[in-house]
């Protein structure tokens, strides 16, 4: 499966998600920043319900930002991916090092796309949380982890495509998972889509304020 771009996808999960969404007590679907927001966008468009945003930050590893050696999450959590951390003997100083400066940037995130807006308030929601894809799921194990402090009433994790094991491992911590497609081998999320350009700060900003409207527009 190939999704043209993000909306397409968001557009295909919401398919399979149209049942979760006849019951709208509760409901709260939250994207990962930035590229889960366009997907998110189309998945709450569907259900009629609101959209905001959960701040999680990939700890990259030095001189290969690509590779996840862990991530953090808003509330405080952080996620270490062991295996990548032995294997590279990274050292505890670089982790924290690392956790520091991008916990300044979560920081600015939530100023950025939140807007001045109370905190997240999660308990008792039935919430699904939405990413583009997973690749090692760093990003997404943070965000349950840390969602899951919340106390929302059930979790359910929504991506288009991800890789089989990292799909089976979120399993074992939120409520339900639905990964859309889960192709083998899995080489990265942004070949499974013909534009996987970068999302924007302002395209965030705009699809949740787009969001917040009585009527979402198209």
């Amino acid at each position: 499966m190939i999704y043209r771009d993000r909306r397409d996808a968001g557009a295909q999960l919401a398919e399979k998600l149209v049942t979760y969404g006849t019951v709208k007590d509760n409901l709260l679907v939250l994207a990962l920043p930035r590229g889960g927001v366009p997907v998110a966008y189309e998945i709450a468009k569907a259900l009629e319900a609101p959209l905001d945003v959960f701040i999680v930050r990939k700890l990259g590893v030095p001189g290969h930002e690509e590779l996840a050696m862990g991530a953090i999450a808003s509330g405080g959590v952080r996620v270490l991916n062991d295996y990548v951390i032995r294997q590279l003997r990274i050292k505890q100083w670089l982790i924290d090092e690392v956790t520091e400066r991008e916990k300044t940037e979560l920081r600015r995130r939530e100023a950025l796309y939140r807007q001045g807006l109370p905190p997240l308030e999660v308990a008792g929601k039935r919430i699904i949380i939405v990413d583009d894809g997973l690749a090692t799921g760093s990003t997404m194990l943070a965000a349950v982890r840390a969602l899951k402090h919340g106390h929302p009433a059930s979790l359910l994790v929504s991506v288009p495509v991800g890789a089989p094991s990292t799909c089976s491992e979120l399993r074992r911590e939120a409520d339900e998972v639905l990964c859309l497609d889960t192709p083998e081998p899995f080489s990265g999320v942004g070949q499974w889509y013909d534009d996987f350009s970068q999302t924007s700060d302002d395209e965030v900003r705009t699809l949740l304020a787009r969001s917040r409207r009585p009527h979402q527009a198209a």
